[in-house]
């Protein structure tokens, strides 16, 4: 008996390797593989490619795909399991990519956001995409951003009055991740939407995404994990199910309250958003010196502002009245993709703006000097009228964004056989565009790890590749609301600086980045604050 059982285990366990054998050799000699073998890249094993290299903490895979970026420049492969996995970062190999009109769709890696986003703008394909794209486009039209100057500069403002409550005379040390992301979130909600959220829902929120952002990576990095019905059996299955009904929920209260708006007002603002979707905005009468005198602007009228004009949420819902291929499902899935790119994104841009500056004096003095000037006539307040001449301080946040791209790879699936300038990838393939490393080729830019402003220039940056700079990704499918962050940047920045000297707590070389949806640091990060005294007597 003993013999039987120990023979027909031999045989299963014979039979399962000779059966994985086939699979590798299957896979490596097809066309596919081989052609990808050509492409350099470090030492895979059989069946498991490169998993050994990809089990690690989130800081240890980060650390080695930059690593082997760097070791095989300009382009290198790994094997996922039985999957090969192409990553460019080359100028000219992004522009080939991100200018092609036939590699659009997103990779795999986005297929396990689908549970959350669905088929937002992110994660959607093909027609879907075109049509949601050119709905929501109006929202961030240059007439509407002017408008959505009270709530930046509102919730700014908010936050400098919080600080300023803090600090002593010597100022405060503050953690920058929740602070940031607090502001970003209340921001993004409120303007583009015309609803106020509660602070523990919004608290809730933040942890559900947090955690949804470490699961993210971990089934990625685990194939066997990809499958809803066995990752739902496992502890962080269970996890991720609660996190995802905590996301959900979030939004849906949003919108809920926003129809709930549009009931009680008879639906008229909703009518206006129907008629000016279609023609040039305008702005909403009364509201145009709301956010260009600051002084008059406080939470109510922030909030009366978001209401009427034509917002994101609105066009979303005026599209689905008209039947224009939006339906309920399809405003969660805009309004969960949009929170999410809007403040995650843009919270983490700003902590590497305020470290950066923090650390580099001499450059913080600078923008400060261009702002006093700047903000001179209008008592130190942020409007839409001075913001645009606040040119150096563009510069660094571009140059913090070069440094510190908030999405640092971008993902594609490969439909047909795709040349690039430095080699061939095969149709079927994920191809891997990491920005972070594009913003740090010395090829392109001269000391590449060194935080230098003046490389946005106009001067200098005279006949710079158009696709080494790409932080805002670039083609098509390139960021909807890339103005709309710059105007929030611009604001809080320059509200900070106005109000604040920033003294580090750390270096950013001290700094340590994770793989996550957004590259965050691996661990708290801290600034002083220390309040800039302006009473004249």
């Amino acid at each position: 008996m003993i013999l039987t059982l120990s023979y027909i285990i031999t045989s299963i366990l014979f039979s399962g390797v000779f059966l994985l054998t086939i699979v590798h050799f299957y896979v490596h000699l097809r066309t596919q593989g081989r052609l990808c073998n050509l492409i350099p890249g470090p030492k895979s094993y059989p069946i498991i490619g490169n998993l050994l290299d990809l089990a690690g903490h989130p800081e240890d895979i980060w650390n080695f795909l930059h690593r082997t970026s760097i070791k095989y420049y300009p382009i290198w492969k790994i094997w996922v399991g039985i999957w090969p996995v192409v990553t460019i970062y080359h100028p000219d190999d992004a522009q080939i990519l991100l200018t092609s009109t036939k590699h659009l769709d997103k990779s795999v890696v986005y297929d396990l956001l689908h549970p959350w986003l669905q088929d937002g703008l992110l994660t959607s394909k093909g027609e879907k995409w075109r049509s949601r794209r050119k709905i929501l486009t109006p929202a961030f039209h240059l007439h509407n951003l002017r408008e959505y100057m009270d709530c930046f500069t509102n919730h700014t403002n908010h936050l400098i009055k919080n600080l300023k409550a803090e600090s002593g005379s010597d100022g405060v040390i503050k953690e920058l991740l929740p602070l940031l992301t607090t502001f970003t979130l209340n921001t993004i909600v409120e303007s583009t939407t015309g609803v106020v959220i509660e602070e523990t829902d919004m608290e809730q929120y933040k942890q559900a995404l947090y955690e949804f952002g470490e699961t993210f990576v971990y089934r990625n990095i685990r194939p066997w994990l990809r499958a809803e019905s066995l990752f739902k059996l496992t502890s962080k299955g269970r996890e991720y199910q609660k996190n995802l009904k905590v996301l959900h929920s979030f939004t849906k209260k949003i919108i809920e309250k926003r129809k709930r708006y549009h009931e009680e007002t008879g639906g008229k603002y909703l009518d206006s958003a129907m008629s000016t979707n279609k023609k040039e905005l305008q702005p909403i009468p009364g509201i145009q010196k709301t956010f260009i005198n600051m002084k008059m602007i406080n939470h109510k009228i922030c909030y009366i502002a978001n209401q009427k004009r034509l917002s994101f949420l609105n066009i979303l819902l005026s599209a689905a009245e008209r039947d224009e291929g939006v339906d309920d499902r399809g405003i969660q899935e805009e309004v969960d993709t949009f929170i999410f790119e809007g403040h995650d994104t843009t919270g983490i841009a700003l902590l590497y703006i305020i470290l950066l500056l923090a650390e580099h004096r001499d450059i913080q003095n600078r923008a400060r000097a261009e702002i006093e000037e700047v903000l001179a006539d209008d008592n130190g307040e942020v409007n839409i009228n001075n913001i645009k001449h606040l040119t150096y301080l563009e510069c660094c946040i571009k140059e913090a964004l070069r440094l510190y791209p908030s999405v640092a790879i971008i993902s594609r699936k490969i439909k047909q056989d795709l040349v690039l300038k430095h080699c061939y990838v095969p149709r079927g393939t994920i191809l891997n565009l990491r920005i972070f490393d594009t913003h740090r080729d010395a090829n392109f830019w001269p000391r590449p790890n060194v935080f230098d402003p003046d490389r946005f220039l106009p001067e200098n940056s005279v006949d710079r590749h158009p696709f080494s700079f790409i932080p805002f990704s670039a083609g098509s499918r390139n960021c909807i609301g890339q103005k709309f962050a710059m105007l929030e940047l611009k604001t809080f920045i320059a509200g900070l600086l106005y109000n604040f000297y920033l003294e580090p707590q750390e270096t950013t070389a001290n700094v340590h980045l994770i793989f996550e949806l957004v590259i965050r640091p691996s661990h708290p990060v801290y600034v002083k604050f220390v309040p800039i005294n302006r009473d004249s007597g």
